[in-house]
């Protein structure tokens, strides 16, 4: 049996917490009666109040920030983050241009700073303890969007924050063809630089995650897939639960299946998978150990 931070560690993660009254329903289900351990809240959802009222009666998840800077609401008014917003008032959906600007703007910049800490303000408001951060659609790959966190972060006790770095065997395995393997190649540089820049400024990380290629449809067999091939060091599985599925959480997720991730996680399959896989579950402050250790699994 394998000891210490090389030991099987497992958090199984529900991003947008807060985004509709739906996720809200799945997450406390799957919390109470399944296998979830971790929940990330977007603290600017149209059920937000919602998700922390929940969060707060349910001692064993585990909550962190989910940081949306696309394709969702800010925190900050309009007026102060023009530059940010599309005509409605939101973030947009195009992540490749706005990535090019975020590096060529100063004032764009100091915009999404000004809305990441009010992002972070909120969640101290909501008086939840801070598990982990992440980003909406991961953008917080971007270099400049990750410096910012980092530096905004460490000054709100962030403990640990997912690098979304997605095991190449099972982008293979997810049925994309080549589109999956490819992006998961294309995006390795970008990953050995963000962890040794998380690494560097003593934050802690996870050492693989799944739900990237296979985002909206990890369901039973998904999960039982990766269980089964579980390594040692800290996994995180994530996933978009609900109890109602696709459009009717939010346009850009016609294609989700949410209230199949949800059977996934109230799955007696799943629940036996993971005692047989030897895996210590929790949140990232229940398994990351000390800030120095953390990481190096």
């Amino acid at each position: 049996m394998v000891d210490g931070l090389s030991a099987k560690r497992l958090v199984v993660t529900a991003d947008d917490f807060g985004l509709h009254a739906s996720v809200n329903e799945a997450i406390e289900q799957a919390s109470r009666q399944g296998v979830l351990t971790a929940a990330s809240l977007m603290v600017a959802g149209a059920a937000a109040a919602d998700a922390v009222r929940r969060a707060h009666a349910l001692p064993r998840l585990r909550v962190g920030l989910h940081l949306v800077l696309a394709d969702g609401s800010p925190v900050l008014p309009a007026h102060r983050i023009p530059d940010l917003l599309d005509r409605t008032g939101r973030f947009g959906n195009r992540m490749l241009v706005d990535a090019i600007r975020y590096f060529a703007l100063a004032p764009v910049r100091r915009q999404l700073e000004a809305e990441i800490r009010a992002q972070f303000d909120a969640f101290a408001r909501t008086g939840l303890v801070l598990d982990h951060v992440n980003a909406h659609k991961h953008f917080h790959v971007h270099p400049s969007l990750l410096g910012m966190i980092l530096r905004i972060g460490r000054e709100y006790g962030m403990p640990a924050i997912r690098i979304p770095d997605e095991p190449l065997w099972f982008a293979r395995a997810s049925g994309a063809r080549w589109r999956a393997p490819a992006a998961a190649a294309a995006l390795a540089p970008w990953m050995a630089l963000m962890r040794w820049r998380v690494r560097a400024a003593g934050i802690a990380h996870n050492d693989r995650v799944f739900g990237i290629c296979c985002s909206g449809s990890m369901d039973e067999g998904r999960l039982l897939q990766i269980l089964a091939r579980l390594p040692p060091g800290l996994t995180e599985i994530y996933l978009h639960v609900a109890t109602e599925s696709g459009a009717a959480i939010a346009p850009t997720m016609r294609g989700y299946h949410h209230a199949d991730e949800l059977a996934a996680l109230l799955s007696r399959r799943v629940r036996s998978a993971i005692g047989a896989s030897g895996a210590t579950q929790g949140g990232y402050r229940d398994l990351i150990g000390t800030p120095a250790q953390a990481g190096y699994a």
